[in-house]
C-alpha cells in the first residue's frame, strides 16, 4: 500500500514555474518556544515553491537571519495572515504554539465576554495560551474549505467542532486521548482503556482497539489522522494505513515538528490521506538512515537534513 502511494506523490514538471509545486503558510512559534515552526519551515522550505513564515515578533526576526537558508521564504506578521491564506495550498497551524487549561479560557469569557473576533482582539490578549485558542478557533471556523495540517499547540487547544473538512491532524498519543475526551456522547474509547480492555473492560463494553479508534474518529470529523509513535497510524475516514519504522533517536524534541512540516509540504499538491501515509514512511526512513550514519546521537535538524536526501532516493 505505502510504495503505491509513494508512486503517486506529486513530482514537480519540467515546465513549470515558481508558486506552481506548491504554496504553503506556517503558523507556529511562542515567546517560549522558538525552534518548533523553524524546524517545520526548515523542512517544508526543501519540498515547495514558497514558504509564507508566521510567528511572534521574535520568532520572525529570528528567520529573517536565517532567511538565506529558505529559497522564496517571506516572514507574514501575524496581523496580514489572512490574505496569504487566501493564495496559499496549505496552512500549518500550531508548531511551537503554547496551550492553557480551558478551563481558564471559560473562567474569563464569563468575566470579561470578550469574543475574540478578529485578529487585532486576538494579538491584544496577554495570555499565549490563550492566543492559541481563539487564532486556531477564528481561523479554522473563518476558512473551513482550506487545506488545514493542525499540530501541537493549536491541536491541544482544538474542540473537534472546529475541525474542517479533509484536514490532517498529527497527534501523538497524548494529544488523541486529550483530543477525543473533548468529544460529548464520546464512542471513541481511551487508548490506555483499550490497552486494559481484556483484563478489565470498561462498564459501557469493551473498548475499541488503538486502530479503531483512529479510524472511527477520521470518520466521526471528516479528516485526516496521523497518530505518531513506535507504529504511526494513518486513517481518513474511508483507508486505513499502518507505518513501522524509525528508531528511538526520534524521539528528541522537534521530530515531531520536522513531520509536521513534511506533511503540510506534501499536502499542498496531494490530498490528505497520501500526504499522511507517505510524510510518515518518509520521515521514519530518514530516521533510519540517519541510525545507520550516527546511531542514536542525531537531531531533529539532521532530521530534516536527511529528508531531502531519502526522499530523492526513494521518489526519483
Amino acid at each position: 500500500m505505502v510504495a503505491d502511494l509513494l508512486k503517486s506523490i506529486y513530482l514537480p514538471q519540467k515546465e513549470s514555474h515558481k508558486g506552481q509545486n506548491g504554496r504553503l503558510l506556517i503558523i507556529g512559534g511562542s515567546h517560549l518556544f522558538h525552534s518548533a515552526s523553524i524546524w517545520a519551515l526548515e523542512v517544508a522550505s526543501r519540498i515547495v515553491d514558497l514558504v509564507h513564515y508566521s510567528s511572534v515578533t521574535e520568532n520572525n526576526k529570528i528567520v529573517q537571519k536565517l532567511k538565506e537558508e529558505f529559497r522564496d521564504g517571506i516572514i507574514v506578521p501575524r496581523s496580514e495572515i489572512e490574505e496569504y491564506i487566501e493564495e496559499d495550498d496549505c496552512i500549518l497551524i500550531g508548531p511551537g504554539m503554547v496551550r492553557t487549561e480551558i478551563s481558564n479560557i471559560k473562567n474569563q469569557i464569563s468575566k470579561t465576554q470578550i469574543k475574540n473576533q478578529n485578529l487585532k482582539e486576538i494579538e491584544q490578549l496577554r495570555d499565549e495560551g490563550e492566543q492559541t485558542y481563539y487564532l486556531t478557533k477564528y481561523l479554522l471556523q473563518k476558512y473551513p474549505k482550506k487545506k488545514w495540517v493542525i499540530d501541537a499547540g493549536a491541536l491541544q487547544m482544538l474542540n473537534p467542532d472546529w475541525i474542517p473538512n479533509n484536514a490532517i491532524l498529527t497527534p501523538h498519543h497524548q494529544e488523541f486521548e486529550r483530543l477525543t475526551s473533548k468529544i460529548s456522547n464520546n464512542k471513541i474509547q481511551m487508548t490506555n482503556q483499550a490497552q486494559n480492555s481484556k483484563s478489565n473492560p470498561p462498564a459501557g463494553g469493551p473498548s475499541l482497539d488503538i486502530e479503531e479508534q483512529v479510524k472511527l474518529f477520521a470518520q466521526k470529523y471528516n479528516c485526516a489522522v496521523l497518530l505518531k509513535g513506535e507504529k504511526d497510524i494513518i486513517a481518513d475516514k474511508d483507508r486505513l494505513e499502518v507505518v513501522s519504522g524509525g528508531n528511538a533517536g526520534m524521539t528528541k524534541g522537534g521530530t515531531g515538528d520536522v513531520l509536521a512540516g513534511l506533511v503540510a509540504g506534501l499536502y499542498c499538491k496531494n490530498d490528505a490521506f497520501i500526504a499522511a501515509v507517505t510524510a510518515s514512511y518518509l520521515n521514519k526512513k530518514a530516521g533510519e538512515e540517519l541510525f545507520e550514519k550516527k546511531g542514536y546521537w542525531f537531531n531533529a535538524s539532521d532530521l530534516a537534513d536527511q529528508i531531502p536526501q531519502t526522499m530523492k532516493k526513494l521518489l526519483l
